[in-house]
């Protein structure tokens, strides 16, 4: 099923014939080097994969979902809303990771913008967030590039991680 459609992406819900490509993302150390809960195994990638199949189990709307590039129909990403409980609070991340291969052609940036306004306007969200590693300049300049900005430090039983953060517009 198609949870969103942009310019250049299809956002929709994981198969079971995703597995293969799902798991080559997490196979590449530069994309797993700031995931600290990412996928170790092919067997944690299928699990991962049938958690979210028909979205988030506790909150259906929500999820990872396979992101396949229009041009060439092929699965680039894992995109989507995660809930997370930080610091005690509920919090909806934006979750954007691309295969390397498509870095630097602002897919990212695209993915997060429709995912921000899928929250924002399709859920009626008011906060949003993105957990970020310190080093990933990369994924930071993406949270900016849609409105977010630094919140906070935090850290968890992963180590640590920033936070950025923007609250819907009430009109």
């Amino acid at each position: 099923m198609i949870i969103l459609e942009t310019e250049r992406l299809i956002l929709r819900h994981l198969m079971p014939s995703d597995l293969d490509d799902l798991w080559a993302l997490y196979t590449d150390p530069e994309i797993t080097k700031f995931i600290p809960d990412a996928p170790r195994t092919r067997q944690e990638a299928q699990a991962e994969l049938e958690w979210h199949m028909h979205g988030h189990p506790k909150n259906p709307q929500l999820g990872l979902w396979a992101t396949i590039h229009k041009a060439t129909n092929k699965f680039i990403g894992r995109c989507g809303l995660l809930p997370w409980t930080i610091d005690g609070a509920n919090e909806i991340e934006i979750a954007y990771t691309i295969a390397r291969a498509y870095w630097g052609q602002g897919l990212a940036t695209e993915a997060a913008h429709a995912i921000r306004d899928y929250g924002f306007v399709k859920l009626n969200l008011t906060r949003l967030i993105c957990l970020i590693d310190s080093e990933n300049i990369a994924s930071q300049r993406v949270a900016e590039k849609i409105g977010l900005s630094f919140d906070k430090a935090s850290r968890d039983e992963y180590g640590p991680f920033l936070v950025y953060a923007i609250e819907r517009e009430l009109r």
